[in-house]
């Protein structure tokens, strides 16, 4: 299953999902509470910092853009401070926003959690106050989000729904979407409400209620698996779908499809926050499904997905870089670069020495091995900055890489001598490096030292330039160059 379940996801694509549904702003305002108003039985919260994160479909779409999704909302907003707080929010998560309608008449659904640090560290959430609208839409507004929804339709590989029950998925706009996509022969992915009437997720591709939702859906008490089987079966028979997913919690999930009913277990986590999980969920099948994989399969790694979002606090979306370490068991070695940027802070204050180096690693050999060993042995925390697949595109040629950029993290991953991985897209390293700011910054003997990309910067506060000793003959080049040479005279030997 490691390899299967790897491949996978070093394989997923990059598909465009249209989001629909209602667009949360989600607020964590900290504090330390350490005393007990004099007023009432409360606890005091001394307010240190306001956060800001994108709820609801909001965060389906956040989920999806981190998993190399390309996410495009559909829905309303509000033409208020809260709205703009998050339109932008969703346009750095890399989502685009070109579908929200903001609606001066509207506003934007918030939801203020108060967050109390017992011990200044321990954070536990008091109280959570929502400000939100379950009223429907004027007919003319519905109109025009069928309008935004068409426009996109085509664009889109998979279509998600995700229905808070807010007003804006009622009915027959939820049948009008399934329809229209089951036309374009798109799947729809459905996160559904709490209510015991499905009717209006009728001919969708896939629906994601938990316990409870499937529970008051089907009439069944699910309590077992057993329980999960017979109401999956029901829902799935009764709502003409193609697949139904009943998330379980700590028992993972049980998949019905028209050919296979199974559970598709988890293992088990420290839950500290369930905030986000069943997003999480579909986000992640939204994904797998729109690269082409399986359903089974789509189901395993939302177990993984899911799970890593349970075990952090508040609604933070999963990284590809974050499951593939989670299943190869590389202990976090690859990183995105803000994550990256929070375990270097963490080496400089215990004073370790961080060397650096870049670079496209497409097929390993010998020479990369010697060269890396040798970069570890200039610091105490080696960081190798990856050319992302475009990048060496852009460098090598159409042709190249051969092997895709978490391909050849995974690789990296497993040497001794790496310590963090982060794959950056640009085609130098130099942003990357005035953020690391490592100590030394190792390139191979075939460069000036004078030439070296991000040489001025780290000399400019102290840190050092080295260039490591090569292997002659050993390159990626040549390797690939030998490979092809073999096949052609296989070929023409006819062997």
């Amino acid at each position: 299953m490691y390899s299967r379940l790897l491949k996978t996801v070093t394989s997923l694509t990059s598909p465009t999902v249209l989001v629909v549904g209602d667009f949360m702003l989600d607020t964590y305002i900290y504090g330390d509470a350490q005393r007990i108003s004099p007023e009432a039985p409360v606890p005091v919260l001394k307010v240190d910092r306001t956060e800001y994160s994108c709820g609801g479909a909001g965060f389906v779409a956040a989920d999806l853009a981190a998993l190399g999704a390309r996410p495009i909302c559909v829905g309303v907003i509000g033409e208020d401070d809260n709205g703009k707080i998050l339109e932008q929010l969703l346009q750095d998560a890399g989502a685009g926003t070109e579908g929200l309608l903001a609606i001066g008449d509207e506003q934007t659904t918030i939801k203020q959690r108060l967050i109390g640090l017992a011990q200044h560290r321990h954070p536990q959430q008091l109280m959570r106050i929502d400000n939100e609208s379950d009223e429907e839409l004027s007919e003319h507004q519905y109109e025009q989000v069928m309008q935004v929804y068409k426009r996109y339709l085509d664009k889109a590989d998979v279509v998600c729904l995700q229905d808070y029950n807010k007003g804006l998925l009622r009915q027959d706009i939820c049948q009008e979407m399934i329809a229209l996509a089951n036309e374009a022969e798109t799947k729809v992915l459905v996160d559904p409400c709490l209510t015991d009437d499905y009717s209006k997720y009728s001919g969708s591709t896939l629906i994601t209620p938990n316990r409870k939702e499937a529970s008051l859906a089907s009439g069944i008490a699910i309590n077992t698996q057993d329980d999960a089987a017979i109401a999956a079966e029901q829902l799935l028979k009764n709502l003409q779908l193609d697949a139904i997913v009943v998330t379980l919690d700590r028992e993972g999930a049980y998949l019905a499809t028209r050919m296979v009913s199974k559970p598709a277990a988890t293992r088990p986590r420290s839950v500290y926050d369930v905030t986000g999980a069943g997003d999480m969920v579909l986000a992640t099948l939204a994904v797998v499904l729109g690269s082409g994989f399986d359903y089974e399969t789509a189901v395993e790694i939302s177990n993984i997905t899911s799970g890593l979002e349970i075990e952090r606090f508040g609604a933070t979306p999963v990284t590809i870089e974050e499951v593939i370490n989670e299943i190869s068991g590389k202990n976090n070695k690859i990183q995105k670069l803000d994550a990256l940027l929070k375990q270097i802070t963490r080496h400089q204050e215990k004073k370790h020495r961080i060397a650096f180096t870049n670079g496209c690693f497409d097929v390993l050999h010998r020479g990369h091995i010697e060269f890396l060993r040798f970069c570890k042995m200039q610091g105490d925390i080696l960081v190798v900055a990856l050319n992302s697949d475009s990048s060496v595109r852009g460098i090598k040629g159409p042709q190249r890489p051969v092997n895709n950029q978490y391909d050849r993290a995974v690789v990296l991953a497993a040497l001794e001598s790496v310590d963090y991985i982060t794959i950056f897209s640009e085609s130098k390293p130099i942003n990357v490096i005035k953020k690391v700011k490592p100590d030394v910054l190792i390139k191979g003997q075939d460069w000036r030292k004078e030439d070296v990309v991000g040489a001025e910067f780290v000399e400019s506060y102290g840190g050092k330039v080295t260039l490591a000793p090569l292997i002659k003959g050993k390159s990626s080049s040549s390797t690939i160059e030998k490979i092809k040479a073999i096949n052609k005279d296989c070929d023409e030997s006819g062997g």
